[in-house]
Formats: C-alpha cells, sequence, structure tokens
C-alpha cells in the first residue's frame, strides 16, 4: 500500500535537501552556491561536509580484509 506524507516541510529543509542531492549526484559546490544565492562559498561547504561524513560512514561499511602479502 502506497502512502503519502502530508507533513508541510519549512522551505529550509527542501534547500537543504535539494543541496545534497546535487552534491550527491556530482553537481560542484560552485554550482550549487550560486543556485543557494550564498555569497560565500563557505556557506555552501556545510552540505559538502555532510557528504564527506557520509562517504566514510560507507567506507566503514566495508568488511576489513587481512592479506599476507609475500
Amino acid at each position: 500500500m502506497l502512502s503519502i506524507i502530508t507533513k508541510h516541510l519549512p522551505s529550509h529543509c527542501e534547500r537543504h535537501t535539494n543541496a545534497v542531492l546535487l552534491l550527491e549526484n556530482g553537481a560542484d559546490i560552485y554550482t550549487v552556491s550560486k543556485r543557494l544565492g550564498h555569497r560565500e562559498i563557505r556557506t555552501t561547504e556545510i552540505y559538502a561536509k555532510i557528504i564527506d561524513k557520509k562517504m566514510k560512514e560507507a567506507a566503514n561499511l566495508l568488511p576489513k580484509l587481512n592479506l599476507d602479502l609475500l
């Protein structure tokens, strides 16, 4: 059964989600910064840190390999 979410999201949540999705899908930070209307790219770098954190978390999901190299 398909559920529909009817909760209202503040525009800040929508902007945040849009920025993260753009960065996750390869958009460059400059483009995201301009799209969000940020005056300084440092403001947009907050979103990039979220992506970095998610990448580290994903890497930690991989099992550790014990290899004996000759």
